[in-house]
C-alpha cells in the first residue's frame, strides 16, 4: 500500500471535515430558531426558566403566591389557574402557576413567611398521586425526609410555609380525595401551617365546581387577613398577549396547524412518545361489535412498530381527539371569528410565569379545533366571568344571574349539558365580538388525551394494541332537547367510517378533520401514547382470577384471558379463569361472543364465563347476581388467592360488586356483614382486590 504524503494528508482531512460540517448542518449547527420555541419556551415556568428552584423563580419574578397543581387530565390545572387568577384580580396577589414535577422541594423549610403556597391535588386511581405530583407526594410523606436546611421532621422544619389546599376526588372510589387529605397531614406534620380548612371537590357527586366556590370564599377571607389583603373589584386582565399575524399565513411552514410540537410540524416526529409527544400510528383494523344500529362499540387495532412504544396486559392507551367541526363552527361562529378562522396569531405569555397552552404561530381555527376543550362542561365562575363582555344589556343580567344564582345556572346551564357556545347562543345569538380570545384561552381545558383500556395481550401482539369503545351519545331531554356526543369516540367512528369507504364520514352529523393538520394523519392515522397501568395479571399464570367486566369493562379482561389462552397453548400450566360479563341481549351488545368460544377451546375447563343479559326478560340480570348465584366458586377461589378484578362503571357496578363480595365472604365463612367488608378491604390494600374503573 503506497504511503500518504504531507499534501495528501492535508486535502483528506479538508474533505473530512468539509463532509462532517455538510452532515451535520441543522444538527449541532445552522440550527433554523423554532418560533415555537420562544413562545412556548419563555412562558413555561420552570422547564424555560432554567430552575427548579421555587424561591428563586419566585423572587425572579416577583411572585408572592405560587400555586402548584397537581394534575391527571388537566381539570386540576384548570382550578389552579383561576385561583392565581382570582388571586391576582381581586386581591392583588402576585400569583403564577406550578407544575409539581417542575421544582424540587427540598428548600421549602426556607419558604419565606410573607408569602403562600396553594396545592390543587387530584387523586388518581387507587388513591395515587397524578403522575406530575408523584415525587412530590413521595418527598413530603417518606419517612427519611431531608431539606436544604437540615432539619429533621420532628424540628417542624416547614414552620415559615403557609399553605392552603384543595383536593379533587371522586366519592364512588374507596380511596376518596386521598391525596389532597395525606399531603395536608403531611404538611402539617412538618410544622406548616394551613390557612382555611382544606377543600374536596367531588366528581362523583356532580358537585366538584360547587364544592370548589363553595371552598374558596372562605379560604379567600381567612387568606386576606392572615396576609393583610385588601380586596377590590375583579376588572379582566389578559394572561396572553395575541397577536394577528398579516405577515404569515396558513401554508407558511411556521405556522402551526394543530402539530403538537416542532417535530410534528416539521415531519420529523421521533420518540420517545408520551402525553407531551404523540405518535402519529396507522389504525390497522375496525370493526363494529354491536350487532344494532342505533348503538356502536368499536374495535380498533393500532399499530404501533417502529414507534418504540411498548405496552403491558392491562395497561391504557391514550387517544388525542380532534374536536368535531360542528363545534369548532358553533364557536367560532358565536365569536364573530367565522371569516377569520384562518387568520394567524402569535400567542405571548405576558407573565413570565404564564404557560401558553399551545404552540405558535398558529390560527384561531387550529387552535379551537386542536387544542382547546370548547365541549367540555362550564363553570359558573366563567360565565360570570364573560358579563362584561356581553353584547347588550339583557345578555349581561343573563349572564350575571347564571354567575350569581347556583340553582338557575344548574337549571340552565349544568343539568342540560351545555357547553361554552351554546350556552352564549342561548343567552343572546347576536355575535359576542367584544369577548377577547385570551379569555377563553385562559378558562377553557386543554385538550386532552383520552385513555382507554387496552384489550390486547402484548405477549400475543407486542406492537399492536386494541381498543374497545362505545360511542357516546347521550340526549338531555327538556324544552330545548341536548345531545351530548362523545369528543374522541364519535371522531374514532368517523375514522372507522373512512377505512369502511366513506369518503366523507359524518357519524351522527358530525364532521372532523380527519387527515389531520397538512394531512398527517391521512391514510387513517391517529395520535397516541400508552400510559402504565397498575391494572396486571399476576406473575404466576397457574393463580387463578375472577374478573367482573360488564359491557366494554370487559376490555382488559379480552386481553387477560387472550394472554391466558397463549400460555395454555405453549404448555404452560393455567389457573382457573372466570368471567362475570353483562349486557343488554346476547343478539344486540355481545362483545367478542365467539372469541370466547375460542378461548375456551384453548383453556378448557379452566375458563368459565357467566353471562348477565340485563333486557333480554322482563327481569333485569346484572353481573353482582351472577357473582352471588356463583359464591361457593368465588369463596373458593378467593381462599386460594385468586386475584379479583372489576373493569367498568365506578358510581354503581364497582361499587354493588364490591359490598356483593363482601357479603359472599361473610356468608361463606360464617363471618359478620363487617368482617366481611373488613377482608375485602384487605384484599384491595394487598393488591389482591384491582380496579380499573370510571364514572
Amino acid at each position: 500500500m503506497a504511503q500518504l504524503d504531507t499534501l495528501d494528508l492535508i486535502v483528506l482531512v479538508a474533505l473530512l471535515i468539509g463532509t462532517a460540517t455538510y452532515f451535520t448542518k441543522g444538527t449541532y449547527w445552522g440550527v433554523p430558531k423554532d418560533p415555537y420555541a420562544a413562545s412556548f419556551t419563555n412562558a413555561n415556568g420552570a422547564k424555560a426558566g432554567k430552575t427548579r428552584n421555587i424561591l428563586e423563580k419566585m423572587d425572579e419574578t416577583g411572585k408572592n403566591a405560587v400555586v402548584f397543581y397537581g394534575s391527571q387530565t388537566g381539570t386540576a390545572e384548570d382550578y389552579a389557574s383561576r385561583l392565581a387568577k382570582e388571586g391576582s384580580s381581586r386581591f392583588g396577589l402576585k400569583t403564577m402557576v406550578a407544575d409539581l414535577e417542575d421544582y424540587d422541594y427540598e428548600n421549602l423549610d426556607k419558604f419565606p413567611e410573607d408569602k403562600v403556597a396553594m396545592f390543587v391535588l387530584a387523586t388518581y386511581g387507587e388513591g395515587e398521586p397524578t403522575d406530575n405530583a408523584v415525587d412530590f407526594f413521595e418527598f413530603v410523606t417518606g419517612d427519611d425526609i431531608s431539606f436544604s436546611g437540615g432539619g429533621a421532621a420532628e424540628d417542624l422544619p416547614l414552620s415559615s410555609l403557609k399553605f392552603v389546599a384543595f383536593g379533587l376526588g371522586n366519592n364512588t372510589y374507596e380511596h376518596y380525595n386521598a391525596l389532597v387529605r395525606k399531603v395536608n397531614a403531611a404538611l402539617v406534620k412538618l410544622g406548616a401551617h394551613r390557612i382555611s380548612a382544606a377543600g374536596e371537590g367531588d366528581d362523583g357527586a356532580g358537585t366538584m365546581e360547587e364544592d370548589f366556590l363553595a371552598w374558596k370564599e372562605p379560604m379567600w377571607t381567612e387568606l386576606a387577613e392572615k396576609m393583610n389583603l385588601e380586596e377590590r373589584e375583579a376588572v379582566y386582565e389578559a394572561t396572553f398577549g395575541i397577536t394577528e399575524r398579516e405577515d404569515l399565513s396558513p401554508e407558511t411552514n411556521e405556522v402551526y396547524l394543530g402539530e403538537p410540537n416542532k417535530n410534528h410540524l416539521e415531519g420529523t416526529s421521533k420518540g420517545p412518545y408520551n402525553s407531551h409527544n404523540p405518535y402519529i400510528a396507522p389504525i390497522v383494523e375496525s370493526r363494529e361489535v354491536f350487532t344494532v344500529k342505533d348503538r356502536n362499540c368499536l374495535h380498533m387495532e393500532i399499530d404501533v412498530s417502529g414507534s418504540n412504544l411498548t405496552y403491558q396486559t392491562g395497561d391504557h392507551i391514550a387517544v388525542w381527539p380532534t374536536n368535531a367541526g360542528k363545534e369548532v363552527d358553533r364557536f367560532l361562529d358565536i365569536l364573530g371569528l367565522l371569516d377569520r378562522r384562518h387568520t394567524v396569531i402569535s400567542v405571548k405569555g405576558l407573565d413570565p410565569t404564564a404557560r401558553v397552552p399551545f404552540p405558535s404561530p398558529t390560527t384561531y381555527d387550529a387552535a379551537v379545533r386542536y387544542h382547546m376543550e370548547i365541549c367540555g362542561p362550564v363553570s359558573r365562575q366563567f360565565i360570570a366571568s364573560l358579563a362584561a363582555f356581553a353584547p347588550n344589556e339583557d345578555s349581561k343580567d343573563e349572564m350575571a344571574r347564571l354567575g350569581e344564582d347556583k340553582d338557575y345556572f344548574k337549571e340552565k346551564v349544568s343539568n342540560q349539558r351545555l357547553n361554552i357556545a351554546q350556552v352564549l347562543v342561548r343567552v343572546c345569538d347576536t355575535k359576542w365580538t367584544s369577548v377577547p380570545f385570551s379569555i377563553m384561552m385562559e378558562s377553557i381545558q386543554k385538550l386532552q388525551p383520552r385513555y382507554y383500556s387496552i384489550s390486547s395481550s402484548s405477549l400475543v401482539q407486542k406492537t399492536k394494541i386494541s381498543i374497545t369503545a362505545v360511542v357516546e351519545e347521550v340526549h338531555i331531554p327538556g324544552p330545548k332537547p341536548n345531545i351530548v356526543k362523545g369528543v374522541t369516540t364519535n371522531y374514532l367512528l368517523a375514522l372507522k367510517q373512512m377505512q369502511h369507504g366513506d369518503p366523507n364520514p359524518d357519524p351522527h352529523g358530525l364532521t372532523y378533520a380527519i387527515t389531520g393538520p397538512r394531512n398527517k394523519y391521512d391514510g387513517c392515522h391517529v395520535p397516541v401514547h400508552v400510559r402504565h397501568s397498575n391494572f396486571k395479571l399476576p406473575s404466576d399464570p397457574s393463580k387463578p382470577i375472577i374478573m367482573v367486566g360488564p359491557g366494554s369493562g370487559v376490555a382488559p379482561f379480552r386481553g387477560f384471558i387472550q394472554e391466558r389462552a397463549a400460555q395454555a397453548k405453549a404448555g404452560e400450566k393455567v389457573g382457573k379463569t372466570i368471567l362475570f360479563y353483562g349486557c343488554r341481549k346476547p343478539s344486540e351488545d355481545f362483545l367478542y361472543k365467539d372469541e370466547w368460544e375460542m378461548y375456551k377451546q384453548a383453556l378448557g375447563d379452566s375458563f368459565e364465563l357467566f353471562t348477565a343479559f340485563s333486557r333480554e326478560t322482563s327481569e333485569k340480570v346484572y353481573v353482582q347476581q351472577r357473582l352471588a348465584e356463583q359464591a361457593s366458586l368465588v369463596n373458593e377461589l378467593l381462599q386460594q388467592k385468586a386475584n379479583f378484578y372489576v373493569c367498568g362503571d365506578a358510581a354503581n357496578m364497582a361499587r354493588e360488586v364490591n359490598i356483593m363480595l363482601g357479603q359472599i365472604i361473610a356468608e361463606k365463612r360464617g363471618l359478620s356483614p363487617e368482617k366481611g367488608e373488613e377482608l375485602v378491604k384487605s384484599m384491595r390494600s394487598s393488591n389482591q382486590y384491582q380496579e380499573d374503573v370510571w364514572s
